[in-house]
């Protein structure tokens, strides 16, 4: 195992800049996340560190060691890749023992190695099964024990759950994170799926055109957004955003919209951007809002039943908000309704720069 870190590193093609001098520092032993949208730079920092993209400037050390200059088989990481890039014409263990083949292990070790992998992964039954015979899962499971038996210092995973369906996905992040509590080893997973970032990440860079827009736990990037791109990319349903106005402690919505108090503790001026969380916002029911929460006008566009809860999407002030609510409470398309904003939960940012401002939320229950 090892740390990981980037000092100042830069990746140009040409004129154009698509790393921007970001840092990060990696801790022996820690599953990173990097996640973000499509050419937010995240596979390409990755594959900087793979070494398989030139380091414009700037520098990447493993376990100490800058590897700038080093090759790729050099730097002791193991690679597993959005299309699991296995040998068709091999088997499930041929492909799992090539690279230890390569490097001229004995047979001996290679075989235990291999053995030991696919009994982690579950994969003894198909040993002498060719790729082509295996569901995308399985496969995946083989790509990742190819990397397994190496012993790297670091794994590296470039989206690799990407190919496969939505049920699949769910379970073979299980297995990730089991496989990871029970190998402890470095390793850095890039995605853009949130969910998968959220649920596999000790800690969770988000990435936005090429800058690091904030470094946490997941629970720290959900409740602690540091800018508007973080609330806005993280969440299903995202965080609501409003456009406010501050002014003597109160905040309009929207260039017309309904008033409200700034949140208990929370100072702000001029152009803001008012946000919360669809679970901190619920459908009124009739008995007057407790102190800490307001009720506000929305007409309901959108209902969706999920079983376990509703969202329920609606308009207020000339904008979208959406309210994650008991799964009995259904209203109706084109319904007038008022919703109740628990203000203790808001978070504002600044419109101009779309920083955070002022102290989060506390984290906890959103409802009361």
């Amino acid at each position: 195992m090892a740390t990981v870190e980037f000092r100042k590193l830069v990746k140009r093609y040409g004129a154009v800049e698509v790393v921007h001098g970001i840092d990060l520092a990696i801790a022996d032993g820690e599953f990173i996340v990097l996640v973000g949208p499509s050419g937010c730079g995240k596979s390409t920092s990755l594959r900087m560190l793979a070494g398989l993209e030139d380091i414009t400037s700037g520098e990447i050390r493993i376990d100490g060691r800058v590897v700038n200059e080093v090759e790729p088989r050099d730097r002791d990481i193991a690679m597993v890749f959005q299309d699991y890039a296995l040998y068709p014409h091999m088997s499930v263990y041929e492909n799992m023992a090539f690279s230890l083949q390569y490097r001229k292990v004995a047979k001996r070790e290679i075989d235990r190695r291999v053995r030991e992998a696919a009994d982690v992964l579950g994969l003894e039954p198909y040993l002498k099964r060719r790729p082509k015979q295996l569901s995308g899962g399985q496969r995946q499971r083989v790509a990742m024990g190819r990397a397994i038996v190496r012993n790297p210092q670091v794994f590296l995973f470039d989206e690799p759950l990407s190919n496969l369906d939505a049920k699949l996905r769910g379970s073979m992040r299980v297995e990730m994170k089991k496989l990871h509590q029970r190998l402890g080893v470095t390793t850095v997973y890039v995605t853009h799926d949130q969910v998968e970032a959220m649920t596999l990440a000790d800690r969770v860079v988000v990435m936005n055109g090429g800058h690091i827009e904030q470094i946490g736990t997941p629970d720290e990037v959900y409740h602690a957004p540091a800018s508007l791109f973080v609330a806005g990319f993280i969440g299903a349903p995202t965080m609501n955003l409003i456009p406010a106005t501050a002014d003597e402690g109160r905040l309009r919505l929207g260039q017309s919209g309904e008033v409200v108090p700034l949140p208990p503790g929370r100072s702000g001026t001029g152009d803001l951007v008012f946000g919360l969380r669809p679970e901190d916002v619920e459908v009124a029911q009739g008995e007057p809002a407790p102190a800490g929460r307001i009720d506000v006008p929305a007409l309901v566009e959108v209902v969706e039943p999920l079983g376990a809860d509703t969202l329920v999407f609606t308009t207020v002030a000339g904008h979208a908000v959406a309210a994650r609510v008991r799964p009995e409470i259904r209203p109706m398309p084109g319904e007038t309704l008022k919703l109740r904003f628990n203000l203790e939960r808001t978070h504002l940012f600044d419109a101009a720069t779309g920083r955070a401002i002022g102290a989060p939320p506390a984290h906890g229950t959103a409802r009361a």
